[in-house]
This record gives structure tokens, C-alpha cells and sequence, in this order.
């Protein structure tokens, strides 16, 4: 499995990568299935200014989570989290269909 850690608008720095890495590794264990992740970090204008988009490509389709706060890494802790949910959602819909 693929993992691609984009940074949008600022340079990341060997730490928080090596930290987005470690956590978003963690996700394949939800689902076999999972064929590449790709994670987009930014900086917004707003008040919570760190953004974390994490993307995972799933047989028949992908699914998205998007988190703002005032880290980074409470952001890609947040986004991960929902992600484990997601996962384990949509591999029990594939089981009962």
C-alpha cells in the first residue's frame, strides 16, 4: 500500500511527516482492501488554521475526511479516527450486500 503526503502552501518539516506516516499507517488494518492513501496538509486562513485531508482509495470508490485545527497533528489524529469509522462502515455494507 501507497502512502503520498502532499504539503500545500508550506514546507513540512521530517518530524511531522514521519508522525503523519506512523498514524496514517495504522488505517490499512481497517480494510484489505485499501490500494493507496493520499494525505493533503494546508494552511487556511482561519482562526484553526491546519487542515488534514486524508483520502483512501477503496475498491469501488474513495472515501474522504477532512479536519481543521490548531495543529497538524490533532488534525491528522481527528481525520484518522473518523477514517477508522468510515472503513469500518463501508466493509460492513460490502459484507451484507
Amino acid at each position: 500500500m501507497e502512502i503520498r503526503i502532499q504539503s500545500l502552501k508550506f514546507n513540512a518539516d521530517q518530524k511531522l511527516l514521519d508522525y503523519v506516516e506512523k498514524k496514517v499507517s495504522r488505517i490499512e488494518r481497517f480494510d484489505e482492501g485499501i490500494t493507496s492513501i493520499e494525505v493533503a496538509l494546508s494552511l487556511l486562513e482561519k482562526p484553526d488554521n491546519k487542515s488534514a485531508k486524508i483520502q483512501v482509495h477503496v475498491p469501488g470508490g474513495n472515501i474522504v475526511v477532512e479536519r481543521t485545527a490548531r495543529t497538524f497533528e490533532e488534525a491528522i489524529t481527528d481525520a484518522v479516527d473518523v477514517m477508522k469509522e468510515k472503513l469500518t462502515r463501508n466493509k460492513e455494507k460490502h459484507a451484507d450486500a
